[in-house]
């Protein structure tokens, strides 16, 4: 079965759109003080990784848990809201369908709980 991984062209196409995701972000008022004291080069790769790995790519990410990532940040569900848009914006960009970005959505909003709450 294809995944959603091969529907979007693989960790290729994937770290562009993480790419253009971190541009919309970083000019974010609302979000983009979370990334201050941030190495950008490191978390494109991470972010790029994970994506891939959720989306059903080959698992090469070896960073930390979400919990782990986003503990003591208190994030809320308008940080959340922000990014998730951020995200389904890029995937436009590369016109990705809307049942993919659904797609995508849904998969990060299965760990919202671990983003968010810890």
């Amino acid at each position: 079965m294809e995944t959603l991984y091969d529907r979007l062209g693989g960790q290729d196409a994937i770290a562009k759109v993480v790419d253009v995701f971190y541009d919309k972000v970083l000019a974010d008022e609302s979000v983009n003080q979370f990334f201050k004291e941030t190495d950008m080069e490191k978390q494109r790769r991470h972010q790029s990784l994970f994506i891939s790995w959720a989306l059903g790519g080959p698992n090469q990410y070896s960073g930390k848990s979400m919990e782990l990532a986003h503990k003591g940040m208190n994030l809320n569900d308008e940080h959340f809201g922000a990014i998730a848009n951020h995200l389904a914006e890029s995937l436009r960009e590369f016109n990705v369908s809307e049942q993919d970005i659904n797609d995508v959505l849904a998969k990060l909003t299965e760990m919202k709980t671990d983003i968010l709450y810890k």
